[in-house]
């Protein structure tokens, strides 16, 4: 899989607006592909990405069902929520290590940096704090909401703060940095674990940077 990244041509204001003006030009990702069994539930996701001099941007946006968030704290388990995810190497070679970004529909995230698969090391909560995050719904969701909805979440990761972390290939054009987009929610009532590139492999795991897409930067 391979998704070209447009540069934003103008500084982006964070919100969870998916008509936001801003966007129109982006091409969204369909967050299709299920691992495991297929699931009763399978929500439509889809995903945006573009990048400006400081940060890359994401959005994504959920048709969604059977929706919840109880993690609190950042570095909780929000994978059990209504949760998206963004893992990705900030550069061609997945073997140097890759970032996993976890947010669930009420803006709570966990964030890592795996020099190997599953051998995370927490991004500080200062850290975690200058990510900006925005959400539609509210902060905690409890009881499951089990009727029809779209939620939407949105962040700008700075540059600065990865390269904190690992060599980081900023963003230009014809760079390349290889990555994927999730949807999970694995303490629903209606579990599913969704990629955007296809991922090989018999049961739930994200965490096969060798199943990474390509983004190529324009």
């Amino acid at each position: 899989m391979k998704l070209l990244v447009k540069r934003l041509p103008v500084p982006f204001t964070v919100d969870a607006d998916w008509s936001n003006p801003v966007w129109r030009e982006i091409p969204a990702v369909l967050i299709g592909n299920y691992m495991g069994e297929k699931p009763g539930h399978l929500p439509k996701t889809e995903a945006k990405i573009a990048y400006e001099e400081t940060a890359i941007c994401l959005m994504f946006r959920v048709e969604d069902r059977y929706v919840r968030a109880v993690a609190e704290e950042h570095q909780d388990t929000v994978c059990g929520d209504s949760c998206v995810e963004f893992f990705f190497t900030p550069g061609p070679d997945v073997s140097k290590g890759y970032f996993n970004l976890e947010m669930n529909c009420g803006g709570t995230i966990l964030f890592h940096f795996n020099s190997t698969p599953r051998a995370g090391i927490e991004i500080s909560e200062d850290d975690c704090e200058r990510i900006v995050k925005t959400h539609s719904l509210p902060r905690i969701v409890d009881p499951e909401i089990k009727e029809s909805l779209t939620w939407s979440v949105a962040c700008s990761i700075p540059l600065d703060l990865l390269s904190k972390y690992c060599p980081v290939d900023r963003p230009k054009r014809g760079g390349l940095w290889r990555a994927n987009f999730y949807k999970c929610g694995d303490h629903t009532s209606h579990p599913h674990w969704l990629t955007w590139s296809p991922v090989d492999y018999p049961k739930p795991n994200f965490h096969l940077p060798e199943s990474f897409g390509l983004l190529e930067f324009e």
